[in-house]
């Protein structure tokens, strides 16, 4: 398979071209990592303006997305330690996560202090979106350019519930974990309104619905959340803006007590689902779902080519595709 020859994005891609000497289109609009550590200063100040307007005002400063992996465990430490916010952890079990990670998750809240819920939805109905999105894309393309329609709808879910609680529980910060191959600078810091979720509700819901009925729209927002525009908050990812090593993000996370799973692939350091997600996409779309995030993470320093290159190329577990298959056909 051709693949850019600076980052790591094959020719399979969506809308992918190639100039003379092999370079994507994404890599000749990189404008280069001074460019870049100029935008993540710009970002730093305006979270820590954020942060001195709309912290200490309720219960909790910050909602976390804590999945219990290496990135949201490491923003967790940063939240608590760097910023001193008062933190609520949203972690949702989607019937997947390894052994080690709720060990983990214990292990880290525990150490760092924070209250943590540990939401599971119920898996009778998860199942049935799975199903669906182990046969059918369920989503436009441009959605699961950066994800497989797996963890598009757990992500989907998750990202609403959060988006419920915060604003039920009026807090200022839903904060997320994303590496910076996830997350865009531009999109690190921006606020929830009603009309721009709304939309997006409408996308992931509708198919979600049609898969496991009306009861999944539980998981996310009614009228009555659309009506608060007040209270909706802004979403924070900082690791974005932030100094972002992984050898540095292992070991500190280490101190407080977390272990990398040994049962999940090389992209994932908690979700056994995850392997199920890129077998899939790889076969429906021809591309590795985690192709445009190692690509990112190439093109601004952050990892070896020949490193994404390698977890790009490995091939599923098959003890636990067929593990995660046979919970999924009970």
């Amino acid at each position: 398979m051709k693949r850019c020859t600076r980052c790591v994005l094959p020719e399979t891609f969506p809308g992918i071209t190639f100039d003379d000497e092999g370079v994507c289109n994404y890599c000749r609009a990189f404008k280069g990592v001074t460019v870049l550590n100029e935008s993540k200063k710009k970002y730093r100040n305006r979270f820590d303006e954020l942060i001195k307007k709309l912290s200490k005002k309720g219960r909790y400063d910050c909602l976390m997305a804590y999945s219990g992996g290496k990135d949201s465990t490491y923003t967790l430490a940063v939240l608590k330690e760097r910023y001193n916010l008062s933190i609520l952890a949203l972690t949702v079990d989607n019937g997947f996560i390894s052994p080690r990670t709720i060990e983990n998750i214990h292990n880290v809240a525990e150490d760092l202090g924070i209250d943590n819920i540990i939401y599971k939805p119920r898996f009778d109905l998860l199942k049935k979106i799975f199903r669906k999105a182990e046969h059918s894309m369920m989503y436009p393309m441009k959605a699961l350019e950066r994800a497989s329609a797996i963890c598009t709808s757990c992500m989907g879910i998750i990202k609403f519930l959060a988006l419920r609680i915060a604003i039920e529980e009026r807090i200022p910060f839903i904060v997320y974990g994303w590496s910076p191959g996830q997350a865009p600078i531009e999109a690190s810091i921006f606020k929830n309104n009603p009309s721009m979720i709304r939309s997006m509700q409408k996308v992931l819901l509708e198919p979600m619905e049609e898969a496991a009925g009306e009861e999944i729209i539980n998981y996310f927002l009614t009228e009555e959340h659309f009506s608060q525009e007040e209270r909706f908050p802004y979403n924070i990812s900082p690791l974005a803006f932030l100094d972002y090593n992984e050898e540095e993000i292992i070991r500190k996370i280490g101190e407080l007590g977390w272990e990398k799973p040994s049962d999940t692939d090389p992209n994932s350091t908690n979700c056994l689902l995850n392997t199920l997600g890129i077998k899939i996409h790889r076969d429906m779309l021809h591309f590795h779902p985690y192709a445009f995030e190692l690509a990112k993470l190439v093109r601004e320093g952050y990892m070896d080519r020949e490193e994404a290159i390698k977890r790009l190329e490995e091939k599923e577990n098959e003890q636990v595709l067929e593990s995660v298959r046979s919970r999924l056909e009970k």
